[in-house]
């Protein structure tokens, strides 16, 4: 018995690469869309994390007397200029911890930062 092999060229394949480009296409759209708006909270997060500093360290120069006002005024004037909301203030001592708020694309984002003089470390140190 003899085997004969089919030479005829066969069209049902055609096409088919471009269907697997767009499909490609489609997913990187897919991803790209999914990863723009993460970026963005991200950003957000070390916005929210500098205003949570710029907050802490102007309420403790409130604090040890540098600058006039209540610390917890002054570091929720600061939040305020950088758009953001102060979710707390704990004041102990000369040591302040602030914590701000933000809300990005559904996100909820907290910072918490702390401020004060440094501790004396002359008094601490092992003899």
């Amino acid at each position: 018995m003899r085997c004969r092999l089919d030479t005829r060229p066969r069209h049902g394949d055609r096409g088919a690469g471009s269907v697997l480009a767009v499909g490609i296409v489609a997913a990187m759209v897919c991803v790209t869309a999914i990863a723009i708006p993460l970026y963005s909270v991200l950003a957000h997060k070390q916005a929210v994390a500098g205003a949570a500093d710029a907050a802490a360290l102007a309420a403790a120069d409130v604090r040890v007397g540098i600058l006039a006002g209540e610390p917890c005024a002054v570091a929720e004037s600061v939040a305020a200029g950088n758009r953001f909301e102060l979710a707390g203030c704990h004041l102990d001592g000369l040591v302040v911890t602030v914590v701000v708020r933000a809300s990005v694309a559904g996100f909820p984002l907290d910072a918490a930062a702390t401020a004060g003089p440094p501790r004396d470390t002359a008094s601490t140190a092992h003899r």
